[in-house]
This record gives structure tokens, sequence and C-alpha cells, in this order.
């Protein structure tokens, strides 16, 4: 049901009954490897393209998912899966693979909370037994589209963001053992004027403000609620500047409960990453990998998760054009 004015309360707390994390090979040297079902050394995956090689990502995850939860494909009712890719050829393309019914989504990096949410909603009102989310991200197929491709070797400045390489799934369903999805915060199309695509941090660190300032409001909570409380993608920018909005707007979240999928993903001193991780599959991974795998051992039992997307078109950098954002808000408990 409609809480307030954005945020869905879902009467039959949807159970995420399994959930999978796939990795490339940057992924593979950082903290969370260890919560990867599958990491690869190689970038291209073997395949002939980035592009194809985050195709397959994405079906990986999605098969380890659904074998991890004893299913075959057959018996997930929708598909709801998205990327940063033109038409979001690796979502169409892993969906023809899998030939599961589809949903695309794009809400760039906010796009793994943005499905959790519809999952659960399709699920919650019975339109869905089981539904599984699945986005991904990759490196190199982001930066040629977003910014310079890499091989040209551009320097980039401090606040800019590595792209994730990699892909996270989750199946949820109207029955068994698991975290429960208990509520979503839709968030608004936020755009503060900012058009640095190498300080998206700044740009999306106001979007998420937003939607967490909502959910607080619509839910009547505060953060004491929440063992945990995480911003998808802001980095270590970012997510400085959402801690620094929320104290000038009222709202104090203890710094031992709030953190950033960006800066969990990545040690702070490997190379090239500046200022933390972003993508679709930066929040997808640590959600369905690290977040759901504490969550199971009894280390967390609340949990809320925002993950922030900046809207840009290709065109966006060249044009200097405003990079506006949202961000999805989804309560995971135990």
């Amino acid at each position: 049901m409609l809480k307030g004015h954005q945020t869905w309360v879902f009467e039959t707390k949807p159970t995420i009954i399994a959930s999978a994390a796939v990795g490339g090979p940057y992924e593979a040297k950082g903290p969370l490897a260890s919560d990867f079902d599958l990491l690869h050394g190689d970038i291209r995956l073997g395949q002939d393209s980035f592009e194809k090689a985050e195709q397959k990502l994405q079906e990986q995850a999605c098969e380890t998912a659904i074998k991890k939860a004893n299913m075959k494909k057959e018996d997930v009712q929708f598909l709801l899966s998205g990327d940063l890719i033109n038409q979001i050829v690796p979502s169409s393309f892993s969906a023809r693979t899998l030939s599961v019914p589809f949903l695309g989504l794009y809400g760039a990096c906010s796009t793994s909370m943005q499905g959790l949410s519809l999952a659960s909603l399709l699920v919650d009102s019975k339109f869905a037994k089981n539904a599984l989310v699945c986005v991904s991200s990759h490196n190199a197929a982001s930066e040629k589209q977003y910014r310079y491709p890499t091989e040209y070797g551009s320097q980039k400045p401090p606040t800019a963001q590595w792209t994730v390489t990699g892909s996270g799934a989750a199946l949820v369903s109207d029955q068994g053992e698991g975290p429960k999805v208990t509520a979503s915060t839709i968030g608004r199309v936020i755009d503060m004027g900012l058009s640095d695509p190498f300080n998206m941090g700044a740009a999306m660190a106001p979007a998420a403000v937003d939607t967490l300032e909502a959910h607080f409001r619509d839910l009547d909570r505060d953060p004491s609620y929440y063992d945990l409380i995480a911003t998808g993608d802001l980095g270590r920018v970012g997510h400085r500047i959402a801690g620094d909005l929320l104290k000038k707007h009222g709202l104090n979240i203890p710094e031992e409960i709030f953190t950033d999928c960006g800066i969990l993903i990545y040690h702070k001193d490997q190379p090239v990453v500046m200022a933390g991780g972003s993508g679709c599959g930066c929040a997808a991974v640590t959600t369905f990998g690290h977040f759901l795998n504490r969550m199971r051992k009894g280390e967390l039992r609340k949990i809320l998760v925002i993950a922030t997307g900046a809207l840009l078109s290709p065109m966006s950098y060249q044009q200097k054009e405003s990079i506006p954002a949202v961000a999805h808000a989804v309560c995971i408990e135990i």
C-alpha cells in the first residue's frame, strides 16, 4: 500500500530467497571479493566485445541466483533488468537467453533498487510468485559511451569514479526463507545544474538526500530504526556532501551506520579508483552480495539501501548539459 507521498509498504513482505554477484578482475582485488559468487580475470570474459561481456555477466548472475534457489528458469514469472548501455542491450540479450518474460529498466545507477522495488510490488500484489531482478555495468563499455574510451588514456580528476564491472541478481518470492523487502521509497528526479560527468557524486547527492528525507517522513521513522543505511554510488565526494546536506536539514545519521556502496567495493589505494565505484553493478553486487550475506549471517537485521543514478546521455559531456539524478530506497529486514 502507499504510505505518505512516495513510499510503498509491502504487506506480504516478499522474500529474497536467493541472490548472486558476479564481478570482473578489478573487483576481485577489492575488499568484498569473498562476497562474489564468481569473479573473472579477463574483463572481456572471453567475448569479442565489452557489451557481450556484460551480457555474459548478467546471464551468469541470473543463472546462479536461480540455481541457489533450487529453481528452474521456468519457475520465474518475470525478469526485471537494466544496465547503462544504449537501449539496455546487455539486459535485452541476456533476457533472450533466459527466455523469461522481460521488463527492461533504466534508472542508471539506481536501477538495482528500482528493480527490487518493482519486483517486490509484483509479488506483494500477487501478480507474480517469483520475480528476478538483475542489473549490470561494465567499466570499458560504459566509459567509451559516457566519457572517453579507456584506450584514450585521458587523465581523470580525483572526483571521478570507477565504473564497476559486475552484475547482481536477486530472486524475490511470495514464500521461502530469507531477508524480506518491507518498504520502498520511489525518488524524484533532482537536477541541481551540475554538468561535470567526472564528479557525479556531487550531482547525485541531492537526489539521495531528497529520497532519504521522504522515506523517513512517509514512514515516520528515524535513522535509529536501521542497523545500516547505505547510499549507492555517491563515492567519497558525494557521500560526504550527502552527509553534510542531511545535517543541514536536521537529519543526523550516525557515521557508524552510514556508508556508501561506491566506497566499500574498492580499497582506497587501488589505482585509478579515485573517489570510489559507480555503475549499475556497484549497488547491485554490494547489496545482493555483501549486505545480504551479512544479513543471512545475522550480522545485520534491518538495512536501507538508497541507490542513486545520474541520468546522463552520451552527449552530456560534449554539450555540457546538467546532470539530473534519481534515487530509490529499499528497506530489507530479517
